[in-house]
């Protein structure tokens, strides 16, 4: 029976390098899969990237359009072994229950990776959805600069300092965001400081 997955964690995990290696796996069986990112991060030009350095094509996903109808039509083409998206915190509620219908009616594994929580500590919508209707909960782990388990996440500006206002997403790598355990990050908050 196929499933949803969540594999969440905080920012420098290894989420992205864990889908493309996942992707792999079933490509190396003759298994067809398709690869999502979310198109609201431009950084990646039509592909999901690793921060070790490794890449592969994905097909972009946006808020306002329906994932099942290209889904369905795709694995009528040619069977599909596995759907795999990568930053799915930018997922809707709806592309999440679509999602969920592909594993369900289309017997195809879903496997979505993002992060849990924003900046602030609060669910994005996506994770929140797929917290409610992942049939399988996977906790990447990354460390804290203490060596605790790293489960937030804090947004800096250039000068260093913490962010505690904001839009929700806003684009950016290890130059914005920095992995804390639940103790630092809100001494962090309080003291503005990492």
């Amino acid at each position: 029976m196929a499933k949803l997955y969540f594999y969440y964690s905080t920012m420098n995990a290894g989420k992205s390098t864990a889908l493309l290696q996942a992707s792999h796996n079933y490509r190396e069986r003759g298994m067809r899969t398709l690869v999502y990112t979310a198109a609201v991060d431009d950084r990646g030009g039509g592909r999901v990237h690793s921060r070790i350095g490794i890449s592969g094509e994905a097909r972009h996903f946006r808020a306002d359009a329906a994932l099942w109808p290209e889904l369905s039509a795709a694995h009528a083409r040619e069977p599909l072994g596995c759907v795999l998206v990568d930053e799915a915190q930018f997922l809707t509620r709806a592309q999440v229950r679509e999602l969920g219908r592909v594993a369900d009616e289309l017997g195809v594994p879903v496997l979505c990776y993002g992060l849990r929580t924003d900046f602030r500590g609060e669910l994005f919508e996506g994770s929140a959805a797929l917290l409610a209707w992942a049939d399988n909960l996977v906790e990447l782990k990354t460390i804290c600069h203490c060596g605790r388990k790293a489960t937030m996440v804090v947004r800096v500006g250039a000068d260093g300092t913490v962010e505690r206002e904001g839009a929700q997403v806003e684009i950016g790598g290890n130059e914005r965001y920095v992995p804390l355990c639940r103790k630092h990050f809100v001494a962090a908050l309080a003291s503005g400081h990492c």
